[in-house]
């Protein structure tokens, strides 16, 4: 019996990352991020609700039911983003995010972008597009670098 090809790094925290985008409680995109350094997970996050409020699979999508564009007017949402959550949940346990690695299962919006920047997250690795791209120029200038690899298996 051979064994399946063992996953390299970034593969390994992406699927992790995948997984974690099944908590997702937004009808458009199941988003997860998992933060790294060195090799060790700090803190996961994905799309939904603020704690304790109602989320998009009770409610509806306010966001499909005012026909907003996907990657527009992100304060018109009742979720935080995946990688907003990862950074926050680092944040409540203590934990630094500086020179950290952000796994995401999409490149982010403009606001999220920023948040890393600020956060010290220094790479960013994901798998798809989402479609805001105002990020890019913020992140070049800030030095942090992306990359886009193929969804693992």
């Amino acid at each position: 019996m051979s064994k399946a090809k063992r996953p390299n790094i970034d593969e390994y925290f992406l699927k992790i990352a995948m997984d974690v985008s099944k908590r997702s409680t937004c009808h458009r995109h199941d988003i997860g991020a998992v933060l790294v350094r060195d090799k060790q997970i700090l803190a996961t996050g994905y799309n939904g609700a603020v704690a304790r409020t109602k989320d998009c699979l009770e409610l509806g999508c306010l966001r499909d039911e005012l026909k907003i564009p996907s990657g527009t007017r992100h304060e018109i949402c009742r979720a935080v983003h995946a990688e907003q959550n990862a950074i926050i949940q680092a944040a409540l346990h203590g934990v630094t995010t500086q020179d950290s690695t952000m796994y995401c299962t999409h490149s982010p919006c403009n606001l999220c972008a920023k948040i890393m920047v600020n956060a010290g997250v220094k790479r960013v690795v994901c798998t798809n597009f989402y479609p805001d791209e105002s990020w890019q120029a913020l992140f070049k200038e800030a030095g942090v670098t992306l990359e886009v690899l193929p969804e693992p298996k």
